[in-house]
């Protein structure tokens, strides 16, 4: 599994073309606009508030030093999302990463998430990785939907996990991919293009 995908990379949706690509330093005050633009309550599957200055200067020192690779979302000079891989080589679970990603609102139902969601995906199975999570609040069931036609499964209910800016807590349900499994099964019936996209 070690397709490379090359970027930038346009894609079709019904909310119009799409230019996916990877995020740099030059990208963070649209970055900082799409953020601020975002439903608070979109931001709390997010371990990070990225609506925050000194939190996306942060996303992106990581970014430039190797540890997560994060992929926009534009619809013209606009970003309208991201998806990100987040993995670290050097703990207990060097095979594991973890997906984190969120659309602009304005796109959402038009197949940008879905678009995303894929190629976030694909990094991933580029990556080696072999098993895959995500996260997000029990209430995104259009997300908790869009992953779970990549394949991916509930594996936990962690109650109260995240609180909102009003002190409400929140349930994060936590999804899981088991990506080594799966390619194992479609190589023994002799699918091993299937899990590739």
């Amino acid at each position: 599994m070690s397709e490379t995908r090359s970027y930038p990379r346009r894609v079709k949706t019904d909310a119009g073309e799409i230019e996916f690509r990877m995020m740099a330093r030059s990208d963070e005050a649209a970055v900082l606009a799409f953020a601020k633009a975002l439903p608070t309550h979109d931001l709390l599957f997010l371990p990070r508030n990225i609506s925050e200055p000194k939190v996306l200067s942060a996303w992106i020192n990581e970014i430039e030093r190797g540890a997560i690779v994060s992929l926009l979302a534009l619809r013209g000079k606009t970003v309208v999302g991201s998806g990100t891989l987040v993995r670290d080589p050097h703990s207990w679970s060097p095979h594991v990463g973890e997906i984190r990603m969120v659309v602009s609102q304005d796109v959402r139902g038009q197949g940008v998430g879905r678009a995303l969601s894929q190629e976030t995906f694909a990094i991933a199975l580029g990556a080696g990785l072999e098993k895959l999570s995500v996260q997000m609040t029990v209430d995104q069931q259009a997300a908790i939907a869009l992953f779970e036609s990549l394949g991916f499964k509930a594996e936990a209910l962690l109650r109260d996990q995240v609180r909102d800016v009003d002190g409400k807590t929140h349930d994060i349900v936590v999804l899981g991919h088991n990506v080594a499994q799966v390619r194992a099964q479609m190589e023994a019936y002799g699918l091993p293009a299937a899990v590739q996209h």
